[in-house]
């Protein structure tokens, strides 16, 4: 780990903010999740849905997919209730990378839903809300198997997103939005266990990037994404608890 800079909260720039995973932070879902990264909080549930969309019916495939929302009081100035192109964007982006780890054909005629809704937003919701997200579908999939409605779990690996950004010409780790509101460069990295790329999403704020900063970034996105995959691990290493 690099010493100490001159960001903000005092961290180094490879270091990740804080971070827990709060399994079964609500009951009633067949798995859920309340993700933190430093002050970003994000409630995570996984929940079966009674079908298939009909473009998949009798096709023996079964769907994932993911809605995300901020919630009224998740940021300074109130949230309005409504599905902006915003939000339509970033859950089209947790539900492709949460299928990038599933068996769609182990999971037949099912759809599993997977609700993100930003408690707090400090920065890198998105990729806290495939963290959580992850963890939530895990566990759904596990009890699925223990009730007998599935032979075996889905999931193909881990998953894990972090993000990453050029603040005062730095490559910098785990962005809050006091860095990501002036970062030069803004990248959100998808990645699984295996050390695959579901997705990178890369913009220059202003002056273009090099190829070299490019790497910089995803090989520090990489670095975190390793870490966060660890603690997911350690996490469901033991099953949910039953439910009655």
């Amino acid at each position: 780990m690099s010493e100490p800079n001159n960001r903000p909260d005092g961290r180094a720039d490879d270091e990740l903010r804080p971070m827990t995973f709060q399994r079964d932070f609500t009951e009633m879902a067949a798995g859920s999740c309340l993700v933190s990264f430093g002050r970003t909080r994000v409630l995570c549930t996984a929940s079966l849905g009674d079908g298939v969309p009909p473009w998949l019916r009798n096709t023996g495939r079964g769907w994932v997919t993911a809605e995300y929302s901020m919630l009224p009081g998740s940021s300074p100035e109130r949230i309005r209730r409504r599905t902006s192109g915003r939000d339509q964007e970033i859950q089209r982006l947790i539900a492709r990378s949460l299928r990038a780890v599933v068996d769609l054909e182990a999971m037949p005629e099912m759809e599993l839903t997977v609700d993100c809704d930003v408690l707090q937003a400090d920065g890198g919701t998105r990729t806290a809300s495939i963290c959580g997200g992850y963890v939530a579908l895990h566990d759904a999939f596990t009890r699925m198997v223990a009730a007998g409605d599935l032979k075996a779990s889905p999931i193909l690996d881990d998953l894990a997103a972090i993000s990453v950004g050029i603040v005062d010409g730095s490559p910098r780790l785990d962005l809050p939005y006091v860095e990501d509101s002036v970062a030069e460069v803004d990248f959100n990295v998808v990645m699984t266990g295996s050390g695959d790329f579901v997705e990178v999403q890369g913009t220059a704020e202003g002056k273009a990037f090099t190829r070299g900063q490019l790497d910089a970034l995803v090989d520090l996105a990489a670095g975190g994404i390793s870490t966060i995959v660890a603690a997911q691990r350690a996490l469901l290493a033991e099953p949910p608890a039953a439910r009655g």
